[in-house]
C-alpha cells in the first residue's frame, strides 16, 4: 500500500524521536521505500527534510543517519528550548484570551491522564509515542498565542530534537520520573494560567534542568 509523503515523513520523524530509530543507524532509502511503497526518490526527499529539522545526519557519498545524541548536544538543544518556551509563554500569557487557556487547560488534561495512567507501569516504552504527543501538544499550546510564526517553526524543530537526544540517552523512564514531571506540568499550567511571567519562567526551568 502506497504511503503519500506526508505520512511517511510523521512517521519517521516519531521514529526518530522515539529512538525507535537508534542514534547512528544507517537510513537507505532503497530499504525504506519497500516498507513505505514509494520510490527511492520520495524517501531521499523525505530524509532530506527530516535533517533540515536536526533529527537525521547527511553527508555527500555517505547517505543518511540518524543524529548521534550525546550529552553536550542534549545540553545545548536543552538549552535554548529553555530559550524560546519561556518567551513563547510569556508573550503568550501577555496575547492570549480565554480561548488560549481553554486549549491549554485541555492540553494539560490529556497529558496529566496519560502520565499518571503510565506513571506505575513496569515498562513505559510501548507508551513514549503516546506521551511524547501529549506533551509536544501541552508545550506548544503554552506558546500558541506568542504571536511569532518564526518562534513557533522553530521551537517545533528544537522540541524534537530535544526528545531525540533525551531518549536517545536511555533516561530513566520509571515511575519517580512521571511521579516529578506531573508536578512539574501542574507548576507550569498554574504560573500560566495565573499570567505570572517569572513563575511561569522558573516552572519551564525546573522542567527542563535535568536535561544540562
Amino acid at each position: 500500500m502506497r504511503v503519500e509523503t506526508p505520512e511517511i515523513f510523521a512517521d519517521l520523524q516519531r521514529k526518530l524521536m522515539t529512538a525507535e530509530l537508534r542514534p547512528g543507524t544507517k537510513l537507505k532509502p532503497s530499504e525504506l521505500q519497500g516498507f513505505y511503497g514509494c520510490s527511492a526518490n520520495t524517501v531521499r526527499d523525505v530524509l532530506l527534510r527530516l535533517s533540515k529539522v536536526g533529527l537525521v545526519e547527511f553527508e555527500m557519498q555517505r547517505g543518511f543517519r540518524v543524529r548521534a545524541t550525546t550529552p553536550e548536544r542534549r545540553h545545548d538543544v536543552t538549552r535554548f528550548r529553555i530559550l524560546l518556551e519561556q518567551e513563547g509563554a510569556r508573550l503568550s500569557m501577555l496575547n492570549g484570551g480565554v480561548g488560549w487557556e481553554s486549549r491549554l487547560t485541555a492540553a494539560h488534561h490529556k497529558l496529566s491522564h496519560i502520565e499518571t495512567q503510565i506513571a506505575g507501569a513496569d515498562d513505559v516504552t510501548p507508551y513514549l509515542g503516546l506521551w511524547s504527543d501529549a506533551e509536544l501538544e501541552f508545550h506548544e499550546t503554552l506558546i500558541s498565542s506568542c504571536g511569532s510564526p518564526i518562534l513557533r517553526e522553530t521551537y517545533s524543530d528544537i522540541y524534537a530534537q530535544f526528545r531525540q537526544q533525551m531518549v536517545g540517552l536511555e533516561r530513566d523512564f520509571g515511575s519517580s520520573y512521571f511521579h516529578s514531571i506531573i508536578d512539574e506540568h501542574q507548576a507550569v499550567l498554574d504560573a500560566a494560567l495565573a499570567r505570572d511571567v517569572e513563575a511561569c519562567r522558573t516552572a519551564i526551568y525546573d522542567h527542563l534542568k535535568r536535561n544540562l
